[in-house]
């Protein structure tokens, strides 16, 4: 009778966690095809319209004034321990420390460096284009305007476009990015949608965005997301490189050998025996040298037998000399009394 073994989900967990023997061939690496292209160049067209539209105080100016002036915070007070918790999931120290654990977990498991170089390309990307945007365009917050109606542009500041929302795009996304099936890759970009929006909505909920920040926070991550394939191919010369080196240093260390204990001395030719049967070639016996022993212990001069030694009377008394005994037959000393 056969039984077949019902492996439980916590079974197929930790076979989940064994490593694979060698790097999987399935996984695609995303191309900058055409429809790509067309996409990041309507994603930049829509970026570029957003700025303007700020730049020149359009409707969008109005509609910011118009949202911090609703208060969102006092409208909805009832929720806002949770978005002050939720709003964490755009921060960029443990966002980015969350999915590098992830990765690095991935990268063991499938010997390949790219998930972590890709997040690390990513984020080195998310810096420089939304830093640079901010820096440059200066835009003062919801909480710091001077003037109703103002776009609040050139003036110091450093929130247009949203950080928080960007950073959610592009740690989130990367995700979807780097998933395997193109099933993963579905529900993990809408996961990501949905993850990046509420960040959004959650600095616009507390006034520490402009709506029009929030909008192109989620532009400027999107760009990113796009533009990561063209990046593929110094990620993987990075990656060769790294192994490379590890090699070289795995080859140098195996080279150096520890030194023995203690000298080896040159090896001795040893020349086999004769066979038993050929009498000539029979070595000769040798005498085995003994190494002299130290001579046991004898009394000095010549030894003669027990019965043959003349006994030997001491002179003397042997008893130690007293001052108060007397001898026998010695008249005693008269004392008076």
């Amino acid at each position: 009778m056969r039984t077949d073994c019902n492996l439980t989900r916590l079974d197929r967990v930790f076979a989940r966690l064994d490593r694979e023997p060698e790097r999987p061939v399935h996984i695609d690496v995303p191309k900058m095809s055409r429809h790509r292209v067309v996409l990041l160049s309507a994603t930049l067209a829509f970026y570029l319209a957003v700025v303007w539209a700020v730049v020149i105080t359009s409707w969008l100016v109005r509609l910011d004034w118009q949202v911090m002036f609703f208060r969102p915070y006092q409208q909805w007070s009832e929720i806002h321990w949770f978005v002050d918790y939720y709003v964490v999931l755009g921060q960029r120290g443990p966002t980015a420390v969350m999915i590098a654990a992830w990765l690095g977990w991935r990268s063991w498991r499938q010997h390949t460096l790219r998930p972590l170089l890709a997040l690390a390309t990513s984020l080195l990307l998310l810096n420089i284009t939304v830093g640079a945007a901010k820096l440059g365009m200066g835009r003062l917050g919801p909480h710091y305007a001077t003037t109703i109606g103002s776009n609040e542009m050139g003036l110091g500041g450093d929130i247009f476009p949203s950080g928080h929302t960007a950073n959610a795009v592009v740690t989130w996304g990367i995700l979807a990015y780097l998933a395997s099936t193109p099933r993963a890759r579905r529900w993990l970009s809408a996961l990501s949608a949905v993850t990046s929006l509420g960040v959004g909505m959650a600095t616009v909920y507390l006034g520490t965005h402009w709506l029009s920040d929030v909008i192109l926070g989620w532009v400027a991550g999107l760009l990113i997301l796009l533009a990561l394939p063209w990046f593929e191919p110094l990620i993987t010369r990075a990656e060769i490189g790294i192994f490379d080196l590890r090699d070289r240093w795995r080859a140098r260390r195996g080279s150096k050998a520890p030194a023995p204990a203690f000298p080896v001395d040159a090896p001795v030719l040893v020349t086999p025996l004769a066979s038993p049967q050929d009498d000539s070639a029979a070595p000769e016996p040798v005498a085995m040298a003994r190494s002299p022993r130290a001579p046991a212990y004898l009394a000095p001069g010549p030894h003669t037998a027990r019965s043959e030694r003349t006994p030997v009377t001491p002179a003397g008394s042997r008893r130690p000399p007293h001052p108060e005994r007397v001898t026998r037959g010695a008249a005693r000393p008269l004392t008076g009394g």
